[in-house]
This record gives C-alpha cells, structure tokens and sequence, in this order.
C-alpha cells in the first residue's frame, strides 16, 4: 500500500507541472532507458569495438568536434573499426585501406539513407528533397547530368564570368576580406545562376535572402534537430520556417514562369521543358543549391588563401591562365575586359590545358575538406576487415583517415598542389568521392573554380594578413576540421589583403 500512495504521489507531482517541463522529463527519461537498455545488450564476437563510456556523451563531439571525436575513438578503442550509439542508431566507424576499398564499392552501403540522418543540414521536405523513390532520385542525377554536358555548360560560362565581375567590382580597388564570407557569396550566386533561374539569380536581394535562409539552416542543425526531429526545440522551428520559406521563393518563381509564358536558357528551362513535375523541379533546385554551395564555396574560399600564402603557385596558376588568353586570338586585345576576354576560352581548354589549376584544386580538396563519407547498410550484412557490419548500421569513413595520412602525403598540412598520387594504394585521393559514388556535380564544381580563380588571380593582387595589424600571416592558416561545413579557422584569425591590377575586369 505505502508503494501505491507513493507512486500516486509522484504522478500528482508530475501532472502538477507544466507541460513544457513535463515534456523535457520525458525526454530525459526516454534517453536514460535507452542508454540503460543498450548497455545491457550483449556484443558479439564479430562486432567492431565499442567506446567506452555513455553514448549520451558521444552525441555532441560527433556533431561539433567531429574531426577530434573520430580520432579519439580510433585511440580509445585501439581498433581500426569502432561503434557506438547515436540514441538508437548503431554508427560504425572505419579506417584504413582495406576498410577504405570495402566502403567505397560495397552494394549494400546506402549513400542517401546514411546522409539523411547523419548530415541533416540539407532542407528536408517530404516527398520532395527526402523520401523519395529510386525513380525521382534516378531523374534528379539524369537532369544534374544534363546541366553538365558540353552545349548547356559553354553556355553557361560567359555568364558566370559575368556574375563574378559584377560581384568582385563592389570590393572597390582595395581592402581585405573574410574569403569565407566574401568568396562564399559569390559561389552562392554562381551556383543560384548554375542550379536555378533567371528570376532569382538576377536579384541580389532575393539570393541574398536564400544565403540566409540557408545559413539559418546550418546553424539550426543540432544534435537535437538530427536525432529528435519531431522535438519542437527553438533551433527546430528555426529550421521549419527556414525551410518553408526556401520552399516558397522557389515556387514563386516556378509559377511566375509559367504564368509568364518566358522561355529562358536556364536550369529551370530545361526542368519544365522535361516535363518533370513540379515537386521533382522544387526538389532538384532545394537540394542541389546548398549542396553545391557549401561543397565548392568552401574550396574556392580555401583555394584563394593558399594561393594567397604561397605566391610562386599563384605565379604559376596566373601564368597558365595568360597563356591561354595569349593562344585565342580573339582574347588578344588587352583594352578588352577580362571576364570577356577569358569567356573565349573554350570549354574543353579550360578541362584538358590547365595542369596547374588542377593540381591546386585537387591538393585544396586534400588538405581543406572535412568531409565524412556516411552510408547504411540498407542489407544483407555485410563484413568490413573481419568486423560485422549490421543491415541498418550506419558507416561512415573520414576523409583525414587517407588525405592526412603521412604514409600517403609527407608533411599531411602542408599546401603542396605538386605532390604525387601514389596510384598503386586504391582509393589513394577520394576528393571528388570513389566507387560507386562520386560528385555528380564535378564538372560544373570545377569550371566555376577555374573562372572565379582565374578572373581574381590575373584581376588582383592578393596576400593574406593579420587584421589587426595589416602584416603577413605567419603562420598561415590551417584548415580547422572540426568545422564540417567549411573547415574554416577561427573566425577574425586573418584576412585576404587585395588590390586591383591595370586589367580591366
């Protein structure tokens, strides 16, 4: 009887409360079962290691200081391969080359299903950039393809180079900058131009607006929006209305299209042209615009500042770009503007006679992307060195795991675009992805780094600084992995000093 009047007691306490703190109590105790109950749960002798301690304390330095929370549990396991627990999502952590090899061509490892919960900063809408069929999947990646082939993307070039002058012509003659800020800005709109339509592109206010609907999103993805998406929380609301508001500038502009009876050269053009329904259209132009934004934002941000650092490879990359210029006779008058004079380039130039912009971008990807390569298992098992890896387990493999390995790349920090790719090591260089999986987006990536490269290099002088002071940076700046999103160092810690040349842009 006693026990009875006490559990009565408690049960009047707890409905005496709000309902907000009752809804935190039962969220606590929620997570406190399922962390009792996973660690009652027995091991088998195939299963890769577990680290030690509560799962609940290995949620946030997945998410925020992911680079140091993975090497740490390859240390504390003492394994190649270790688990642990997301709430109640099995994650398997790999390393090494054949754990490499195995993740990259693996049938049953889901590139998608793994992203969807892992990553969570994309602008989830059902049925429209989540849960969809294998067939609207199989069209977006047709209609990426189509954007890419050889007539759309010459076409889109001139643009672009048009885009960039107009956005570095508001940097004035001199000053310096945050390239992660500045820089960023201009991929974003080269990839609003690329990705999506007129309508948008050609209103600085209104990409402007989408940059911050779409920051908003990565600042709202925390481990709570991610694991307990239906948890109202402050940064979850955020993320709703940052969503619905992305959503509702992109089909104002696909109805304003259409009620127009316009016809454009332009990704939206050719979207409806295809007769691809609505919803695939929205979906295509949400999804792919911040995923090729963070992606090469992040690269050209990074590309700048090493060139910036280390003059002899800014030398070198602007004396490939002049003699390009010097072999198109029509590019040959110097009173022409630059961004004009480089549009002549044709495309296949810019993809098979630029060996130096290549080696930047690829040693840039190397040192600069954080990226942390996530798949599940969507079935049957399948093993990874002799360690089970479960249908519904999520993998994921850490880019650092071969680009910072000193085996592979001597001296892993060091910006050296001159290095040699040890061919006989699979997977040696999974920049652009490996396998079954790689960017689809590649070809459009790499074009817009070159022109924004080369029109800044040959339009500028550029050094990188300290602030405060105006001196070089000494050091330079090291990639910060833990940032996932831009591998950005502390914000304030240097800058991009610039002037213009004589060349007209």
């Amino acid at each position: 009887m006693p026990y009875c009047l006490g559990l009565q007691t408690a049960a009047n306490a707890f409905l005496s409360i709000g309902f907000a703190t009752q809804f935190t109590l039962a969220i606590v105790l929620s997570l406190i079962i399922i962390t009792i109950s996973s660690s009652f749960q027995k091991d088998p002798t195939d299963a890769p290691a577990p680290l030690p301690g509560s799962s609940l304390l290995h949620i946030f330095p997945f998410f925020r200081r992911r680079f140091d929370f993975l090497n740490w549990g390859f240390h504390a396991s003492g394994q190649n391969i270790f688990r642990f627990n997301l709430l109640r999502n099995s994650v398997i952590v790999v390393s090494g080359e054949s754990a490499r090899e195995t993740f990259f061509t693996a049938k049953g490892l889901d590139l998608t299903e793994g992203f969807k919960i892992l990553s969570g900063a994309i602008p989830m809408v059902r049925g429209v950039t989540s849960d969809l069929q294998s067939r609207r999947i199989h069209l977006i990646h047709k209609r990426l393809a189509n954007i890419q082939r050889n007539a759309p993307l010459s076409d889109l070039m001139p643009v672009l180079l048009e885009d960039s002058r107009q956005h570095m012509k508001t940097w004035g003659s001199s000053g310096k900058f945050d390239p992660f800020e500045k820089v960023y800005e201009l991929i974003f709109q080269l990839t609003i131009r690329s990705l999506s339509c007129k309508e948008i592109a050609d209103d600085p206010a209104l990409v402007a607006k989408l940059k911050r609907l779409y920051d908003d999103l990565d600042t709202g993805t925390t481990p709570a929006t991610v694991l307990l998406p239906w948890l109202p929380t402050p940064a979850m609301i955020k993320k709703l209305w940052s969503t619905k508001a992305i959503y509702d500038i992109i089909n104002k502009a696909i109805n304003e299209r259409e009620a127009s009876g316009a016809h454009h050269n332009d990704t939206l053009q050719m979207l409806l042209d295809a007769g691809d329904e609505k919803l695939v259209v929205v979906g295509f132009i949400m999804g792919l615009l911040i995923a090729g934004a963070r992606a090469t934002g992040t690269t050209a941000s990074w590309m700048l500042t090493f060139l910036g650092g280390h003059p002899e490879w800014r030398s070198k990359a602007a004396a490939e770009v002049e003699g390009l210029l010097a072999s198109m006779p029509s590019s040959s008058s110097s009173s022409q503007p630059l961004s004009s004079r480089l549009a002549t380039i044709p495309l296949d130039v810019w993809e098979t006679e630029t060996p130096v912009l290549d080696a930047i971008i690829k040693e840039t990807l190397r040192v600069a992307q954080p990226h942390t390569a996530m798949r599940r298992n969507i079935g049957p098992d399948c093993y990874i060195d002799n360690k089970r890896i479960p249908t519904g387990a999520y993998v994921i493999y850490p880019f650092s795991d071969v680009h910072l390995d000193p085996e592979l790349y001597p001296d892993p920090w060091k910006f050296d675009p001159a290095r040699k790719e040890d061919s006989n090591v699979p997977f040696s260089y999974v920049g652009w992805g490996g396998g079954k999986t790689t960017c689809l987006g590649t070809r459009l990536a790499k074009v817009e780094l070159k022109l924004v490269t080369s029109l800044f290099i040959l339009g500028f002088e550029h050094s990188v600084i300290e602030p405060s002071t105006g001196e070089p940076s000494n050091p330079l700046p090291t990639p910060n992995w833990n940032d996932i999103l831009l591998c950005r160092p502390p914000q304030g810690s240097f800058a991009l000093a610039y002037s213009r040349t004589q060349v007209p842009l």
